[in-house]
């Protein structure tokens, strides 16, 4: 816990009063979500944008209001979190479900930082498995297709039922291993038909933050 919340305290420190600020999705964000509620009720004016619908419903339990998407012209800075990070800033995310909004808050931000705990720091991505959004309707083929292709799929599920996005489709997890080439893994998966989205995340943070449990350090891009 420390080691997360000693990330957010510093990722805001770079959230400027008149900001509009994209909020991520996950545990780490939730504890920089809680300190960032704090700097609001001593005056700190910004608006914020969610990258899910569990992410709105946290902010709001702090007092947090979440303003939509197609309200704001532009955002300043987008703070997330990772699953996996490698040492060119490269990431693995959608653990939690939510890939397909946090690119788009990521691609329609200023700046983006990711906080992390040093537990996420990896030499070569893909042990975590790759979370891929998929089409309900294409699942089924996606899954022998990914099979063919030696990914290791499986679709995800929560309490026995299919796991579902706010948008309304399904993950699959690849478990790959390690990942040799991402960015041509990521143009290969969505170029097939059905896949709406793919969990690694290229030249998308600008900055990630790292938690430990006595300090933060900031690895820059």
């Amino acid at each position: 816990m420390i080691k997360k919340l000693n990330a957010a305290k510093k990722a805001i420190e770079y959230i400027k009063d008149g900001m509009t600020v994209g909020l991520g999705t996950g545990s780490t964000v939730e504890v920089m979500i809680e300190e960032l509620s704090r700097q609001i009720k001593k005056g700190l004016h910004i608006k914020c944008i969610s990258t899910s619908n569990r992410t709105t419903k946290y902010a709001n339990t702090f007092g947090i209001i979440i303003h939509e998407f197609d309200s704001v012209s532009r955002i300043n800075l987008t703070i997330d979190g990772a699953d996996e990070v490698d040492p060119y800033l490269r990431g693995i995310k959608g653990g939690g479900g939510a890939l397909l909004y946090e690119k788009i808050v990521a691609y329609n931000s200023d700046k983006n930082i990711w906080i992390v705990d040093d537990s996420k720091l990896v030499n070569k991505l893909g042990n975590f498995p790759l979370p891929v959004e998929v089409i309900p309707f294409a699942a089924r083929k996606l899954l022998l297709k990914f099979e063919s292709m030696k990914l290791n799929p499986v679709l995800r599920k929560t309490d026995n039922k299919n796991f579902v996005t706010d948008s309304g489709n399904f993950i699959i997890d690849c478990r790959i291993g390690e990942i040799e080439n991402p960015k041509e893994l990521e143009m290969n998966l969505k170029m097939i038909p059905g896949v709406v989205e793919v969990g690694l995340f290229i030249d998308v943070a600008d900055y990630v933050i790292i938690g430990y449990s006595d300090r933060a350090e900031v690895l820059e891009k």
